[in-house]
């Protein structure tokens, strides 16, 4: 069951109505009231509380916010874990108490000062009844949220017992359980204004909601590869060659971020996106993104740093401060800042992956060819031919190892050096030696 709403407010705004076929279909009609909340009601009813959960996760992301029709589907659904969302639930305290009390007090058979009630807390019990000048000394209480069996137990037990004249639930399946056992039984049910208050408070939920996930992210990736030390220079089209497959890799995961990236300058790069894609592609800001993709299929170590700002610009700074702490400190920080310049998640510089296993055959070619080209000046570019003479191999023989290393990640194949000369062009092949571990990359 939908409800399409019309309004000049995130017309586009959706609910997911979540509770028991009666209250549902009286939540949904509210929807359609003289003032009817500007956004789009989807219905989820159930036969049992203990539905809510499921419920829930079949609504999936097609909602924005989740309104319970009391807080007992809400606590069953929390429990579960599977609010992903925002959600709220409509009281059955105050008013609806009240009512429930008076209905009771109608009905000669019912003394309103001897009855059972659960869910509702001894605090809100109590207001209601000094409300009406009622003492609550043989009120029975139950207050934790429990399966329809187990609460229908409870207000049996003293209703035998003649300790209660009669039972006043707040959960529909137990309802139902009692009046089959003959329990003189009231449902505690929400008022009128507790709905349409909560399909307000649902609908302010889901639009602060949907502009926090909307709210710009910049982020900043570093690629220390790229830089160019004394110590090691590498050839130009090796670098350009490099370049070409980064942005690729960063494009393609970019793109299932919707997000746009450019090339800052020769060893870094700017990424835009929103905060909640950012967030589903980060597991919640708990990994960088990125860094997995790329370190598995380019072999590199990338540095990441994520910022969010009321401008772009005071984004982007707060991208650099993130940046900054991870290359300069080794302690665990945050890679991504809020608006406010505050870590949003405490995290290491690299959170602790497994890197990909590695067959011990492969990491000793790679050992012994990182030993050998130490003193070369070029000591990360090899071919088949001088991978041979170190190896003490032939050629075919080291081509094949070489090929090995690519497929173990140990290694990743450059362009084929083309040269005038005919006859078959030179593969070079870039030994990835870091992950021989910090020795080997000295």
């Amino acid at each position: 069951m939908t409800a399409a709403r019309t309004g000049s407010v995130t017309p586009d705004l959706t609910i997911g109505v979540v509770g028991p076929h009666d209250l549902v279909e009286r939540v949904m009609l509210m929807g359609h009231g003289p003032t009817p909340v500007p956004s789009r009601l989807v219905a989820a009813a159930y036969r049992d509380e203990q539905e809510a959960a499921d419920k829930v996760v079949r609504l999936g992301s097609g909602v924005d916010v989740c309104l319970f029709a009391s807080p007992v589907p809400y606590d069953f659904a929390r429990k579960a874990g599977v609010l992903t969302m925002p959600a709220t639930y409509v009281p059955l305290n105050g008013a609806a108490l009240q009512g429930a009390l008076l209905r009771a007090s109608l009905d000669e058979r019912f003394d309103p000062a001897r009855v059972s009630i659960d869910v509702l807390g001894r605090a809100e019990v109590e207001e209601a009844y000094s409300e009406i000048n009622l003492g609550t000394e043989q009120v029975h209480l139950r207050e934790e949220a429990a399966g329809p069996g187990t609460l229908a137990a409870f207000h049996e037990r003293l209703w035998r017992r003649g300790a209660t004249t009669v039972a006043m639930t707040c959960v529909h399946a137990t309802a139902e359980r009692m009046e089959m056992a003959g329990v003189p039984t009231i449902r505690v049910r929400p008022t009128g204004a507790a709905i349409r208050s909560s399909l307000q408070t649902a609908a302010l939920l889901g639009a602060h909601h949907r502009l926090e996930e909307s709210q710009l992210v910049v982020v900043l990736v570093d690629v220390p590869t790229l830089r160019e030390t004394p110590r090691r220079v590498t050839p130009r089209y090796w670098r350009d060659e490099l370049k070409l497959a980064l942005h690729r890799v960063l494009l393609q995961e970019a793109h299932r971020m919707n997000a746009s990236v450019w090339p800052l300058d020769d060893h870094s790069y700017l990424v835009i996106a929103t905060r909640g894609s950012v967030t589903t592609s980060t597991e919640g800001f708990r990994t960088p993104p990125f860094v997995e993709r790329v370190r598995e299929e380019l072999g590199l170590a990338i540095e990441v740093g994520i910022g969010m700002g009321r401008t772009a610009h005071e984004a982007e700074n707060h991208a650099r401060a993130a940046l900054a702490r991870s290359q300069s400190s080794q302690r665990a920080q945050g890679f991504a800042l809020d608006r406010d310049g505050r870590a949003l998640v405490p995290a290491p510089r690299t959170p602790p992956r497994a890197q990909p296993q590695a067959k011990p055959k492969g990491l000793e070619i790679l050992a012994r060819l990182a030993d050998k080209l130490g003193d070369q000046e070029q000591p990360l570019i090899v071919d088949a031919e001088n991978a041979g003479k170190m190896l003490g191999v032939t050629p075919r023989t080291a081509r094949r190892l070489l090929r090995t290393l690519v497929e173990e990640g140990l290694a990743w194949p450059l362009p084929p050096n083309r040269t005038p000369q005919p006859g078959r062009p030179r593969q070079l092949y870039r030994l990835i030696v870091e992950k021989l571990g910090p020795a080997k990359t000295t």
